[in-house]
């Protein structure tokens, strides 16, 4: 990170973080027994008693354990335990587990094993890890991404964020077997994922036995040619993590390629980042989520590049925060949520699901930026 630009809003970085530590403390407590996806009325929801292998419940206890290493407030390390007790009933079932497992607990069990040495969450994280390695198409070339009937040979960009587990299995246990495959998978990403320009397609529908690309799928963006901005932001986080553990230059210049886009595209929306870059600009959807996201993306590449791409990043990094904290941030500590404004998918045939609403993964990235930019150098990932 460019450190003069860290040291002229050293105070807004300090007050953010007092802020979100006294909001999220509280929160802590008082949700202790659930896993939130979204709220209502500042209220969260509990989607680990609905589906306690659904996608995104390991961001909440990822979070509690984030502002654990940031404050040593065993209250967090008290919540994140909890959460990882809940999740553990999504083991149970072996058609619950899809190529999520790196969202769903690499960033619980993993950080649990990582921080505090516990083997339980060690050995949780490996079957993890055996589980998404059983979903790579040997003959494709790719991991798969869902369960349902016809999407057996779909990839998606999102899939990126869960090569870390892979990577960290392989050190873990000094068997190359399953970074091979997560070099494999991100290699396919870099041809058939990323466009020139630096967008992203989400979904690609491939042969199941030659990889070959039948179709691009608009997923959760505006078009099959558009570039849905959370897709956008696994790609820069997702690619700059897979160098960070391989050193592949190749993978680097595909972090930089799709950061470049972000942060000319996220410049013309004053750094509220849109759900679709290429979307009409009216109405306008906005996704706080895909923001904060790009934002820990990017810093985590300042550590990769020249003095001069660092100071662009971070830049960019920072404004992207200031407007979450401005204009989408909610500190009042007996709301539940923090970082309104997110957005599941782009709005498609008159259906507006989860449309600016609070969701969990918006709050766990804008706690890791924040832990970032005060200097923590654990990486969850």
């Amino acid at each position: 990170m460019d450190q003069d630009i860290i040291n002229n809003n050293k105070e807004w970085i300090d007050e953010v973080w007092r802020k979100l530590d006294k909001k999220l403390s509280a929160a802590a407590v008082r949700n202790r027994g659930i896993i939130p996806y979204t709220s209502n009325e500042g209220c969260y929801d509990n989607r680990g008693a609905a589906n306690p292998a659904w996608w995104s419940n390991g961001f909440w206890g990822g979070m509690m354990w984030l502002m654990y290493t940031g404050t040593e407030n065993e209250e967090y390390k008290k919540t994140a335990l909890a959460s990882e007790q809940i999740i553990d009933e999504g083991l149970k079932s072996f058609k619950l587990l899809d190529h999520d497992a790196g969202f769903l607990r690499h960033i619980v069990s993993g950080a649990n094993y990582r921080i505090t040495g516990d083997e339980a969450a060690y050995s949780k994280a490996l079957y993890a890890a055996a589980s998404l390695a059983s979903r790579f198409n040997v003959d494709g070339g790719y991991i798969r991404a869902w369960n349902s009937e016809g999407s057996e040979g779909w990839s998606i960009i999102d899939c990126m964020m869960n090569l870390p587990l892979l990577y960290w299995a392989s050190e873990e246990i000094g068997d190359p077997r399953f970074k091979r495959i997560a070099i494999r998978h991100a290699d396919m990403v870099l041809r058939h994922h990323i466009r020139a320009d630096g967008s992203v397609n989400h979904i690609v529908v491939h042969d199941t036995e030659t990889g070959e690309v039948l179709s691009i799928k608009r997923g959760q963006g505006y078009s099959e040619c558009s570039c849905w901005s959370r897709g956008l932001a696994w790609a820069i986080y997702g690619m700059t993590l897979s160098y960070k553990y391989t050193n592949n230059e190749e993978y680097l210049a595909a972090a930089v390629k799709t950061a470049n886009y972000f942060a000319a595209n996220a410049a013309a929306y004053d750094y509220k980042t849109p759900v679709d870059f290429r979307a009409p600009r009216e109405p306008a959807y906005y996704d706080s989520s895909a923001g904060v996201c790009s934002a820990c993306a990017l810093l985590e590449l300042t550590k990769y590049v020249s003095d001069a791409e660092a100071y662009v990043y971070t830049d960019a990094a920072v404004k992207v925060l200031k407007a979450t904290d401005k204009y989408f941030c909610n500190y009042d500590p007996d709301w539940d949520s923090v970082v309104q404004m997110a957005t599941e998918r782009y709005p498609a045939d008159g259906v507006m699901r989860w449309v600016h609403v609070h969701l969990i993964y918006a709050d766990f990235f804008f706690a890791e930026a924040m832990n970032k930019l005060r200097g923590n150098k654990f990486c969850i990932w």
